[in-house]
């Protein structure tokens, strides 16, 4: 399934460095597709393939906790554009 996440960011810089140490040592079966920050670091969205939001969640939340808020949702793969 693919999972939106929309990231709320407090502290840019702790948040991207934890981000690049996440995304380098990701469990089987999940997959970080996208990842795409606004300029000024206060947002990001980001786009994953796992089997369930809270495998996702499970991962980000505890890296995050202090420097953002996150929000996750199940993408609508039917209504979705410019998906695959």
């Amino acid at each position: 399934m693919l999972i939106g996440v929309t990231h709320t960011i407090s502290d840019p810089e702790k948040f991207f460095a934890g981000a690049r140490d996440v995304l380098g040592n990701l469990p089987k079966g999940l997959a970080c597709h996208q990842v795409l920050p606004a300029v000024d670091g206060s947002h990001a969205h980001c786009l994953w393939e796992a089997a369930s939001v809270d495998e996702v969640r499970d991962l980000i939340d505890p890296a995050t906790v202090g420097i953002a808020d996150n929000e996750y949702f199940e993408i609508d793969t039917g209504s979705a554009i410019g998906l695959r």
